[in-house]
């Protein structure tokens, strides 16, 4: 809109795509509100080519860190999860079994532009996401409320694929029984669990500080 693109911050970005040829096109409120899913859009709206979405990628460096999102149904929380996945160095996120859509565009919204850098893949049997992990040499760590091994004791060195289940009912069973190690956030007794995407925030940052101890290598 005109308002938007009369903004002091909107300026480097309308010089950045006039650079790079991208049409602008300037429209009304009016328009910009039918386009925009959002009750009050910031009166920017942008096509993008979605990135292609191959796991294969994510298990290109020698020791690969990698989170399984299962079941994570709120896309909101799918964002955060890819946000703070790059931002912790993580190589990828998989969205498994009936995880929201990590390009609809709440998800989008919610990864701040993480979702078109970081690699990401949808693969609907969560149990064919680990297999392939540990083709690639990974060691599968389950996320669970209680039980498991303080994060604070576990050895995030070497390749890592980190489970992530979905809010209310977790990881399913079976996935979390078959996991190389179930590491736990501690928490006080009368909190129940946390956010998924909060648990996954302070998991990779734990592995993001030891593997950054150790260097390159991980």
């Amino acid at each position: 809109t005109p308002a938007a693109a009369a903004r002091h911050e909107v300026e480097p970005i309308l010089a950045r795509l006039t650079r790079a040829s991208t049409d602008v096109v300037l429209v009304a409120a009016s328009v910009m509100d039918a386009l925009s899913p959002v009750k009050s859009p910031s009166g920017i709206v942008a096509l993008a080519d979605r990135p292609a979405t191959c796991s294969r990628r994510m298990y290109d460096r020698a020791s690969p860190l990698v989170l399984i999102a299962v079941d994570v149904q709120d896309p909101g929380n799918v964002g955060a999860i890819v946000r703070v996945s790059e931002a912790a160095g993580a190589d990828g996120v998989i969205a498994g079994g009936a995880c929201a859509d990590p390009f609809g565009w709440k998800s989008i919204r919610g990864s701040m532009g993480s979702a078109l850098r970081l690699p990401l893949a949808v693969q609907r049997d969560a149990g064919a996401a680990i297999a392939e992990a540990r083709q690639h040499g990974c060691r599968i760590m389950a996320a669970v409320p209680r039980d498991g091994r303080s994060m604070f004791q576990v050895d995030y060195a070497g390749p890592v694929a980190i489970l992530i289940g979905g809010e209310g009912t977790g990881l399913p069973a079976s996935l979390s029984a078959g996991a190389d190690e179930r590491v736990t956030v501690p928490m006080q007794p009368a909190v129940e669990s946390l956010n998924a995407a909060v648990t996954a925030a302070l998991i990779v940052y734990e592995a993001f500080r030891q593997r950054s101890a150790r260097g390159p290598s991980g």
